[in-house]
């Protein structure tokens, strides 16, 4: 959570080395602003983001971003150049990920599906069938168990559009810390929450093998609902409704409480 004293904020997550581009992007909110400058439009990728401007994006203090964009520069992560502006004012550091650092960014994500993928070679489901791409994703989720519960004990289904799209905001946040950049969209008065998923950082090997990658991706955000009590979601996940989108249409089945009653 950020807070307008940004530097101490990031100075808590500082745990990891300095000195390796991996050490700085285990904290999250580098990699959020890794991704978000990575993710930029082609027409304003070249030109980055100040400061400020992240901080709208990924929702942190002006102040904070800079603490993490100073380190990232630092690693040859992010590179910075100043633009002037019209008028006597000071021109303005713009930011933008330096050439040939994505593919680090993306290299904990790759090394994370390989393994679970290698876990389907021996690993049996509870009734000692062979695992699925599926399954090895769910039992990621699984082993997170108590980081996702922290954050959200499970209660059963939710029974309002609030407790309901948290659970769903907190599956978002899976898949970013995999290198997934989710757009959300709700209807059905919050029941309904349909994610693109956009530039998926398997996308080569997607498209060779959809079945094996889709499925993982299928049992991640599965396995994350019925850790957070979501039993009985409809989950549906339609690959590259896009060359390089693919959604999910997530429903709970629980009926709400009705408008007004607060008893």
């Amino acid at each position: 959570m950020s807070t307008p004293g940004g530097p101490e904020v990031g100075a808590s997550e500082d745990t990891e080395p300095a000195d390796t581009s991996a050490g700085l992007l285990r904290s999250a909110v580098r990699r959020d602003i890794v991704d978000t400058l990575a993710n930029l439009p082609l027409g304003q990728r070249d030109d980055g983001l100040t400061a400020q401007e992240l901080g709208d994006l990924v929702g942190l203090h002006a102040t904070t971003v800079r603490f993490h964009l100073d380190r990232l520069v630092t690693s040859g992560l992010v590179d910075s150049h100043s633009v002037r502006t019209a008028g006597a004012g000071r021109p303005s550091k713009r930011y933008v990920v330096a050439p040939g650092s994505f593919g680090t960014f993306r290299s904990d994500s790759h090394a994370t599906l390989a393994a679970l993928l290698a876990e389907t070679w021996t690993a049996r489901s509870a009734d000692g069938q062979p695992l699925t791409p599926e399954g090895a994703g769910a039992m990621w989720a699984h082993s997170r168990a108590d980081e996702l519960v922290a954050r959200i004990p499970p209660t059963g289904s939710a029974a309002t559009a609030g407790a309901w799209l948290s659970k769903v905001a907190l599956m978002i946040d899976v898949l970013r810390a995999w290198g997934y950049t989710p757009v959300v969209r709700t209807h059905d008065e919050g029941r309904t929450a349909d994610v693109d998923i956009v530039d998926c950082p398997f996308l080569e090997i997607a498209r060779e093998q959809p079945a094996v990658v889709c499925g993982v991706h299928r049992g991640l955000m599965r396995g994350t609902l019925d850790v957070l009590g979501e039993h009985d979601a409809e989950l549906v996940l339609t690959p590259f409704v896009e060359p390089t989108l693919c959604r999910a249409h997530l429903t709970t089945r629980t009926p709400f409480v009705p408008r007004g009653d607060i008893s």
